[in-house]
């Protein structure tokens, strides 16, 4: 695998580890809901979804 692309995967799993700590978590922590779930949980899966989408698009690319 190119350096670049490690670095890429590495920036992302810091940025996925930011989006999923704690004190951020918490700022979406509240009783409303959205499409009918809670806002917490909205925000938990897009954020994992993104980072799956994410890092599909690099490891294809490094593929090609």
């Amino acid at each position: 695998m190119k350096k670049r692309h490690e670095q890429k995967l590495a920036i992302l799993s810091m940025l996925l580890l930011l989006a999923l700590n704690v004190p951020l978590l918490l700022l979406f922590d509240n009783s409303s809901a959205l499409f009918g779930f809670p806002v917490i949980y909205v925000y938990i899966f897009s954020a994992w979804l993104f980072s799956i989408v994410i890092s599909y698009i690099i490891i294809k690319k490094y593929y090609e």
